[in-house]
């Protein structure tokens, strides 16, 4: 049997790399922290670009989200615009139409009106001339032009011409064809008769003054003086 040498114990098995397991222990949990450490970092970063990402593409569809609603905007006014031009233009052409269609029944209409006149609108043709005047003025079609009302030449047209002292302007005394109109249009003026002022005569205020009796207080004056 071999003897132990005195004072000498055996050593401590040391790891190859000389590195005790003490001290490799620190320097490992050193470690797992800047691990950990390292992918919160990572993740954070991760969020912060996704959340600028989310941040563009909201930007983006805000954007797009106007330009549509912009185009939607202005297409519903340019169709607006369409529906107003189109309803007003038909309204025009049926005007156009309906005031052709009455111009030509104008000359029947004068006829009919001379046929009353003289008394001749009787029986079934009285019964005809009056439907045809109520169905003309169904569509609008209006008469105008009466005798003494002032003469005016965007709707009355003077065929024959006077003076008369008795009038203080230009006054329509005989109306020859009666105008017509539809709404604000004239589709024929009024053919009349126009009488002028007679030159030199005096207003009709002036001329009822002058032949109105003098005052009871001027005879009197006067009697007082020849007395």
């Amino acid at each position: 049997m071999s003897e132990e040498t005195p004072g000498f114990d055996e050593k401590p098995e040391v790891p190859a790399d000389g590195t005790p397991d003490d001290a490799a222990e620190p320097k490992a949990a050193a470690s797992s922290k800047e691990e950990a450490a390292a992918p919160a970092g990572d993740s954070a970063a991760a969020q912060s670009g996704q959340e600028t990402a989310l941040l563009a593409q909201l930007d983006q569809a805000r954007t797009a989200l106007g330009e549509r609603t912009a185009d939607l905007q202005r297409l519903q006014a340019e169709y607006q615009n369409y529906r107003r031009r189109v309803e007003r233009d038909r309204i025009a052409v049926k005007e156009i139409a309906v005031a052709s269609l009455l111009t030509e029944l104008l000359p029947t209409l004068d006829d009919i009106g001379r046929a009353r006149e003289h008394g001749e609108l009787v029986g079934g043709f009285k019964s005809v001339a009056e439907s045809l005047e109520t169905a003309a003025a169904k569509m609008g079609l209006q008469q105008f032009g009466k005798e003494g009302e002032p003469f005016d030449p965007t709707i009355h047209e003077a065929l024959m011409h006077s003076y008369a002292p008795d009038v203080t302007e230009d006054t329509c005394v005989a109306i020859l064809q009666p105008g017509y109109r539809i709404g604000e249009r004239t589709i024929r003026p009024a053919r009349v008769a126009v009488a002028e002022p007679q030159p030199g005569a005096a207003p009709k205020s002036e001329a009822a003054e002058a032949d109105s009796p003098s005052d009871p207080s001027d005879k009197d004056a006067d009697a007082a003086d020849n007395g």
